[in-house]
């Protein structure tokens, strides 16, 4: 059999429905009571934070597909309508689960905590009421816009993702009742949307949303009228950029004009409260455009992000996990350069189980060392207050060489990327914007530095963003070298990035779009030949999403010869498992836990002389086909044994862990009568033991007893 008689549609999952399984993954989290209680509102809030992102992005570019008549059908054999159609149908009953977790069991849960989540302002005290109505007058009402439409003032524009509140007015004169009109207020997202309220007698923290506090006061906007009803609202736009590269003089332009028409896209979906007035439905129905499939009636405050507010309130400690604290890289807990430390040998750090620290130094030191000629970056997404971006604008203020690829298209952070080039700019950095038509999404930083021995070329490696935020909540890999041969393609890397340089060989990177996929085919297929043979034969890789046909092909071409194959998919995943003859040597497992397996490793057996690789890229098409990815060898025996550690340790995990089932669902596993392996607090816990044996160590060390040089004898003279 050859790989593309593994191609049928039958053979595939739908990749929208795939990462909607994930999201309900994410849910699962949220509905686990042995979780601490703030820990399950954190995660309904990211699931909302999903869900939001996947219909600006996903689903819109379904709709754009349906608007211009495209009817090519995907892997599973879906076309875009039918797609939108299934996806209608499992996020309402997604939204419907978050809902009734929300209403059944967390906030009864919250109450017994002590936090009253009123959701309603007539359940508040005369005492509440009397401080919600002051609140409103001296911080709320000043803030207000209120819009009406008549036959002289049209619809307003509703901004995407605001929460607003809609209602009918209507001016009474004399007997007669004139017309409704609509009218609506945004709720102002500069004003906190959690209100705490005033302690009452029994004790415990009361709090109220924004939005009731202003829909209790809302006849103070509309003098003279009278509120027949007043709801909530909420929409969501197309916010795919759409941008022609080849006709852009200015590409930061041009992203700046695509970034303020998001305000106008497309409504694409419609949340509203349950108790919404008919005749106001009915006017947004209209005013939107919208579909009856793309309503979302609540029962509950829409928008349930504002949960991570909740879960930021002070005085509830014991219902939260306790703060991680990466540890120290024992490499680098010593009095030595950094250069020095990396010219020993490789390093390698694990975040958030280790300190993204080193990363920021390396940056850092590099800037002020007199011998350092060049620094090169790629920038992807970076923090709001990055000191890595400091550092670079230093170095350059300092009289070095710095380039630095800012992706002005890193999906909603383009504004902020646009800000950072600019400042990078004005400080003297070469600011390169990426390839046409690619975006650039390789993780690499390049240090020169003039020696003794002449130049050496430093470089850092990472499956991660350069960001000092995320490094604490994703779980990323990365390792320092000096190997010379790391150097060179570095250096060629940056040379294809700021040029038209294209290496005529790597040493040692595979880099996406040109040379990646082919390269990981043949591995999969050197490994189907060992599988063939008998020889021992394995494929684990770890990464995000897992959606390309031809990776996948590849996969089950080599499970049906034998080849073990164990993957960890956090989110999409688009090939099934337990197909007879296909895949049933293909075992699947998502991680879903405190930090966001990010991290991207491929292993290898290759008939016992193993080969592992990490990088940026995950097996998508957008990965391997649309974006400048970098996957690296790893060659440190130690490191290695370190990686198939970290593997081995998250497919024993039976706690944060989901299987996939061959009907497609995805299952916790069976813990009956085994201990629990909770991989992320077991790499936590063995990076800080690691760092205080490196502490003990050096302590122990500054206690050696040194003799002092033997006095001279003044009679030897």
């Amino acid at each position: 059999m050859e790989i593309k008689d593994f191609e049928k549609p039958e053979y595939f999952v739908n990749r929208e429905l795939s990462w909607l399984k994930f999201d309900e993954r994410v849910l699962s989290e949220a509905r686990d009571k042995n979780l601490p209680l703030f820990e399950r509102l954190k995660f309904l809030s990211i699931t909302s934070s999903n869900l939001d992102e996947f219909y600006m992005v996903r689903v819109a570019s379904l709709k754009d597909q349906v608007h211009v008549g495209y009817t090519k059908t995907d892997i599973a054999g879906l076309t875009s309508r039918e797609q939108l159609k299934e996806i209608s149908t499992y996020t309402h009953e997604l939204v419907h689960v978050q809902y009734n977790c929300l209403n059944r069991s967390l906030i009864p849960a919250l109450e017994k905590a002590g936090l009253h989540l009123i959701l309603e302002h007539e359940g508040l005290s005369e005492k509440q009421a009397e401080f919600v109505d002051r609140y409103f007058e001296e911080n709320v009402y000043p803030v207000l816009t209120p819009m009406a439409m008549d036959s002289s003032r049209p619809f307003p524009l509703i901004r995407n993702k605001t929460l607003n509140i809609g209602a009918l007015i209507r001016r009474e004169t004399g007997k007669h009742k004139e017309e409704l009109q609509f009218a609506t207020v945004q709720v102002p997202s500069v004003l906190s949307r959690v209100i705490t309220l005033p302690k009452e007698k029994n004790g415990g923290t009361s709090v109220i949303l924004l939005e009731e506090v202003i829909e209790r006061n809302i006849g103070k906007l509309f003098q003279g009228f009278e509120v027949v009803c007043a709801n909530p609202y909420r929409i969501m736009r197309n916010a795919d950029l759409t941008i022609d590269e080849d006709e852009a003089e200015d590409l930061l332009v041009e992203i700046q004009k695509q970034l303020k028409k998001r305000q106008w896209g497309e409504v694409i979906r419609l949340e509203v409260e349950d108790r919404m007035d008919e005749r106001l439905l009915k006017i947004l129905r209209r005013e939107f455009a919208i579909k009856e499939e793309d309503i979302f009636p609540i029962n509950g405050p829409l928008d349930l992000t504002v949960l991570m507010k909740i879960y930021g309130l002070e005085g509830f400690d014991q219902y939260k996990t306790p703060k991680h604290v990466p540890a120290p890289v024992p490499a680098f807990q010593n009095e030595k350069d950094i250069f020095q430390v990396i010219r020993e040998g490789d390093v390698f750090l694990h975040h958030p189980y280790m300190s993204f620290d080193p990363v920021v130094n390396f940056v850092r030191q590099a800037s002020k060392d007199p011998d350092v000629l060049a620094i090169k970056q790629t920038l992807y997404r970076v923090s709001g207050n990055s000191p890595i971006i400091a550092a670079l604008a230093q170095a350059a203020e300092n009289g070095k060489q710095v380039s630095v690829l800012v992706e002005l298209k890193a999906r909603f952070d383009e504004e902020h990327n646009i800000v950072w080039a600019k400042m990078l700019e004005k400080a003297g950095c070469h600011v390169i914007y990426g390839l046409v038509g690619l975006k650039t999404h390789s993780k690499i930083t390049l240090v020169v530095r003039r020696e003794e021995t002449g130049i050496r070329r430093y470089v850092h490696l990472a499956t991660g963003n350069y960001n000092d935020s995320t490094a604490k909540l994703y779980t990323d890999c990365g390792i320092f070298t000096c190997d010379e041969r790391f150097g060179e393609d570095a250096t060629a890397v940056f040379n294809m990035l700021s040029g038209y340089s294209e290496p005529k060989r790597w040493n040692k990177l595979l880099v996406a779009p040109i040379w990646m996929k082919k390269r990981f085919v043949k591995l999969i297929e050197r490994e189907a030949e060992h599988g063939k043979k008998g020889a021992p034969a394995q494929i684990v890789a770890k990464m995000n999403s897992l959606c390309d046909p031809e990776i996948m092909s590849a996969l089950y071409y080599a499970s049906s010869c034998g080849v073990e194959i164990n993957l960890l998919v956090r989110g999409i995943c688009c090939l099934k498992t337990g197909i007879p003859g296909v895949s049933e040597h293909i075992h699947v497992r998502s991680i879903v836990g405190d930090f966001l397996e990010h991290s991207r490793i491929f292993y290898f057996c290759n008939g016992g002389d193993e080969e592992i690789y990490m990088g940026s890229a995950d097996w998508m098409p957008r990965n391997l086909d649309r974006r400048v990815e970098i996957v690296f060898p790893v060659e440190d025996p130690q490191i290695r044994q370190e990686i198939k550690h970290i593997l081995d340790l998250q497919f024993r995990d039976n706690v944060k862990a989901h299987i996939l089932q061959p009907d497609g669902t995805y299952e916790k596993p069976d813990r009956r009568g085994k201990a629990a392996v909770w991989s992320q607090m077991e790499l936590a816990r063995e990076a800080k033991e690691r760092a205080e044996a490196a502490k003990n160590e050096k302590k122990e060390k500054s206690r050696v007893f040194v003799p002092a040089e033997p006095m001279e004898d003044p009679s030897e003279k």
